[in-house]
């Protein structure tokens, strides 16, 4: 039998508006003791059961709400639960050329603190709740059961991701769970296109899945083109552009092992990298000396990570994005495309948007937004959980 714990009335308004999360308060304070992993029923002070959730006793997150309902986290239950995930992708998502995305979007599917991808042949699980440690072989198994992958893969989430960064691309933070080890690097398909990760190395895989449609789109838009790509990563959108016939593609970035991931990227395709340029440092820098050199662009596109530090210049979302937004701007031809994207999840669209006018105003130009979108349908979140709309992705016409 499950422990009772209560909540105040501020968490039982928010289960009954349907949000997954317990934030810890003085109230958790007084739970019985319990341990991760465990099954809690979560109860009003008089005693009324609202849910079954996930524990997480040492987290900001003490909890997380399977369900309304009284439930087990058998394989009964989980198998239902991946069923319904893997049918959504299924009816609603367009991945006729793309073997790489999400089949589990954690709260968004009603698994809270647990995703799981596909790539290729294999699956990687990641865990963002301890809660699930003790779970993890009862996933597995029901994976193996419903989708018969080659293998499973875990990567973990350390702690203070924000230093390790810069040290991760050769470090290994995914493991085989079960099944037959991935090729390194293992070459998935996206759009049409090839794309090499790794399973093993580095804090994430080099591609992340939750820009394959804007990737599309930027297919659509960039044919004959001049295409800046700024915080480029692995290079997957100035891949997208130069496969769809953009005139030049500049890559900018930082890591000089994303920059050779990224070649890699271009030869799989059979794209002839000579063609484009491939610019290692410090994207302000390198903004303020295209400015000088008088370049310019027709489209010009930056999807930084929320926070970077380069020995040069620190870039956070709040406050950061203005100022890059503005050294851009000066190097966009009138009519010409500006993109923006952040997945800072703590920064909301009116917030995003404010940045962008800060950032406009500050280059006395004008932008004008034609598209405002988010991460695609294998990546759905409840209405209920405003977190989960973490992807802002704006396309801007410069006035």
């Amino acid at each position: 039998m499950p422990k009772a714990c209560i909540v105040g009335s501020e968490s039982v308004r928010m289960i009954e508006l349907g949000h997954p999360w317990i934030i810890a308060d003085a109230y958790t304070k007084r739970w019985p003791a319990g341990e991760a992993g465990e099954l809690v029923d979560l109860t009003d002070a008089s005693g009324r059961f609202l849910a079954t959730a996930l524990l997480d006793p040492k987290e900001r997150i003490v909890a997380r709400v399977l369900s309304r309902e009284r439930v087990q986290l058998d394989r009964n239950w989980l198998k239902k639960r991946l069923e319904r995930a893997i049918a959504l992708r299924n009816d609603h998502a367009d991945l006729a050329d793309s073997n790489a995305y999400r089949l589990v979007n954690a709260e968004g599917d009603g698994l809270p603190g647990l995703t799981v991808d596909r790539y290729g042949d294999f699956l990687m699980v990641q865990i963002y709740c301890n809660g699930w440690k003790r779970h993890l072989k009862l996933v597995t198994q029901a994976l193996d059961e419903l989708l018969s992958p080659v293998g499973i893969y875990e990567k973990g989430r350390p702690q203070k991701t924000r230093e390790l960064e810069a040290e991760s691309d050769s470090k290994k933070y995914g493991r085989l769970l079960t099944g037959r080890p991935a090729p390194d690097p293992l070459i998935v398909r996206e759009n049409g296109l090839d794309f090499e990760v790794s399973l093993e190395r580095g804090l994430n895989t080099g591609l992340f899945l939750d820009q394959r449609k804007n990737r599309r789109d930027l297919m659509n838009r960039v044919k004959g083109k001049r295409f800046l790509n700024l915080f480029s990563y692995t290079g997957a959108f100035s891949v997208a552009a130069a496969a769809a016939g953009a005139s030049l593609v500049t890559s900018v970035d930082a890591s000089p092992s994303y920059m050779e991931i990224a070649r890699a990227n271009f030869r799989a395709n059979k794209l002839d990298a000579k063609r484009h340029e491939f610019l290692n440092g410090d994207c302000f820098a390198v903004l303020e000396e295209m400015g000088r050199q008088r370049k310019s662009y027709d489209i010009i596109l930056m999807d930084p990570p929320s926070f970077s530090t380069t020995a040069k210049s620190r870039f956070t979302t709040r406050g950061g994005t203005s100022d890059l937004v503005a050294a851009a701007v000066k190097l966009l031809k009138a009519g010409g495309l500006l993109i923006t994207s952040s997945n800072h999840q703590k920064v909301d669209v009116a917030e995003y948007l404010k940045e962008l006018r800060r950032g406009a105003l500050q280059a006395e130009s004008s932008l004008q937004v034609i598209s405002l979108g988010g991460q695609p349908e294998d990546f759905p979140y409840p209405v209920t959980f405003p977190e989960g709309r973490y992807l802002k992705y704006a396309i801007c016409v410069k006035g």
